[in-house]
């Protein structure tokens, strides 16, 4: 559980109130705010992805945060070192991000050389007319919802280490398609606190993490490929009331009263996070 030790030490050590969601929420400026690094070799290689493939996921990542707080992507600025290269590969890498931004625009960064590609990315959302969800915000009585497919990008992941090149897994693990709708139609009608959190590195991890800063226990059923990462859809755990007020999502799971472990799946007791046997960055 390094990763989340560093990210812990990190909060200890800053005290900043707005560490905890994937963005920060600076309601006195009316933005949200994430940022993603993009690493040749570690989120992607050029052997599989095309310059637009990967310029499209490198924004895209940073987007799903912007969508999982509610807010309206708005802009985007790009950090980006590489290697020397040709003008039709910055070309179609800045067509990627333009494409992966869903409307957010590119208004500055920097570009650097160095050995191989590394992109990082600032997303600013807009949180003009809509509710900032959080995962603390998971209520004993909420029920858990979500949208998209579950199992595809892993699945595309396994086809490209085997050397598949072409597949609806492989296109789904290159170019994610994000719930755009899903999340505007909750924020921009939802009047209570509310918890929502992308899947980007599993479904089963976002439950986990939503249940572990609420304070409660989440009940889910097994969905398959809930364990898998980089599906970029969205779980939230709004009121039952609401439910009449949106479409295309799919129930799966209740919030209760905090017993004996954050989440449960199935008849499955999940104490802790380790327990859930996700990807590590940092290999523990």
């Amino acid at each position: 559980m390094k990763e989340h030790n560093f990210i812990n030490i990190i909060k200890d050590q800053t005290k900043s109130e707005y560490l905890g969601d994937d963005c920060a929420y600076l309601e006195k400026f009316g933005i949200v705010v994430t940022q993603d690094n993009f690493v040749e070799n570690i989120h992607f290689r050029k052997d599989w992805a095309t310059p637009f493939q990967i310029g499209y996921k490198a924004a895209a990542i940073n987007i799903s945060d912007v969508l999982a707080s509610g807010a309206k992507p708005e802009y985007i600025t790009v950090g980006l070192s590489m290697p020397d290269t040709n003008d039709d590969f910055v070309k179609e890498l800045y067509r990627g991000i333009e494409a992966g931004s869903y409307g957010a625009k590119v208004i500055g960064g920097d570009i650097t050389g160095g050995g191989q590609i590394f992109i990082s990315i600032c997303a600013i959302g807009s949180t003009k007319d809509r509710k900032i969800s959080s995962r603390k915000n998971a209520k004993e009585g909420f029920c858990v919802i979500t949208c998209g497919e579950y199992g595809k990008s892993s699945l595309g992941l396994k086809e490209l280490f085997e050397g598949g090149t072409d597949s609806d897994n492989i296109t789904a693990h290159l170019e994610p398609k994000l719930n755009v709708e899903f999340s505007k139609s909750i924020a921009s009608q939802i009047k209570e606190d509310y918890a929502m959190m992308d899947t980007s590195d599993g479904l089963a991890d976002a439950l986990f993490q939503i249940a572990q800063a609420s304070g409660v226990t989440i009940k889910a059923d097994y969905i398959e490929g809930m364990f898998g990462a980089e599906d970029y859809n969205l779980v939230a755990a709004v009121p039952f009331k609401f439910l009449d007020k949106i479409r295309d999502y799919k129930i799966i799971g209740k919030v209760e009263k905090y017993n004996e472990a954050p989440l449960i799946i199935g008849d499955k007791k999940y104490k802790n996070y380790d327990e859930l046997g996700l990807y590590n960055h940092f290999g523990e």
